[in-house]
């Protein structure tokens, strides 16, 4: 019997409060499908499609309801609830999935939807992980350079940047240099593509082009001013690092801001300091 797989097994037994079912080879091994589980038809002999988890109690049990989730496959599953221990995911069975702590990659809260597979732990319980997603997602994905794609972001890193799963399924990075501090994982993104890899990976930016996305710059660097009191505490000079930490724009999208607040006098850059030009 394979926990966390559909498999079609033998009635073996009926009692009153539902069937034992086995594999025809092995009847010593059996598992209970409820009677409310049952077809009003099942007798002896039937053979029925069901699958395999684990009830409250650690026992195993049979289902004939189909999971959102199987072993080996991913798919998007809905936070219920957030514990000291960890998340509850909502699967479509009457126990929750449990996603321990230690295979969550960022922050999630209750009513997310994110990006999970799943796998049997050492106690042989069925778990879900927010790891490992990338090796899962395929690399064929119907699109080019220019289209605009939809994805869920699934993972942070500070040497790539952005994770995203374009359509639930397809691999896909946002680089980091375009900074990722007003996402968190689940969120839904709409994105251009700008590249696909030799691998069948899609490069993507949320950034229009740079005249374009200009004035929207400006914009976010004018309310940084007005936080800092009309002066930025730091300038041009300062490392990529710091400028994709304050603002979210890599250095030559900051350097290409200032420039247009400077040539429409907005902004003055008088002894080192960019200042708000009342």
């Amino acid at each position: 019997m394979k926990l966390g797989e559909f498999q079609e097994l033998t009635i073996i037994k009926m009692t009153d409060f539902g069937a034992y079912l086995a594999q025809e080879t092995n009847t010593a091994d059996k598992v209970l499908l409820p009677a409310k589980q049952l077809p009003k038809d099942a007798k002896l002999g039937m053979r029925l499609k069901v699958f395999l988890y684990k009830d409250s109690q650690d026992r195993l049990i049979a289902t004939v309801n189909e999971p959102l989730l199987t072993i080996g496959k991913f798919g998007v599953l809905k936070v219920k609830e957030i514990t000291k221990i960890g998340a509850f995911l909502d699967w479509g069975l009457e126990k929750d999935l449990f996603l321990p702590y230690k295979q969550m990659v960022g922050r999630i809260d209750a009513g997310d939807e994110v990006l999970v597979s799943m796998y049997i732990d050492k106690s042989e319980r069925l778990c879900a992980t927010m790891r490992g997603l990338y090796h899962l997602l395929s690399q064929r994905a119907p699109y080019e350079a220019g289209d605009m794609v939809r994805g869920r972001v699934y993972e942070f890193s500070d040497n790539f940047g952005t994770f995203v799963a374009v359509d639930d399924k397809y691999s896909a990075r946002i680089p980091k240099h375009e900074g990722h501090q007003d996402l968190k994982i689940g969120d839904i993104i709409e994105a251009k593509v700008v590249a696909v890899k030799e691998d069948g990976k899609l490069d993507l930016t949320m950034r229009e082009k740079a005249y374009i996305q200009m004035d929207t710059d400006a914009d976010k660097i004018l309310s940084l001013l007005n936080e800092y009191a009309g002066v930025l505490p730091f300038t041009e000079k300062a490392s990529p690092e710091v400028i994709a930490r304050e603002t979210g724009l890599s250095k030559a999208a900051f350097k290409r801001a200032i420039g247009h607040l400077y040539k429409e006098r907005k902004i003055t850059l008088d002894d080192g300091k960019i200042r708000l030009n009342r």
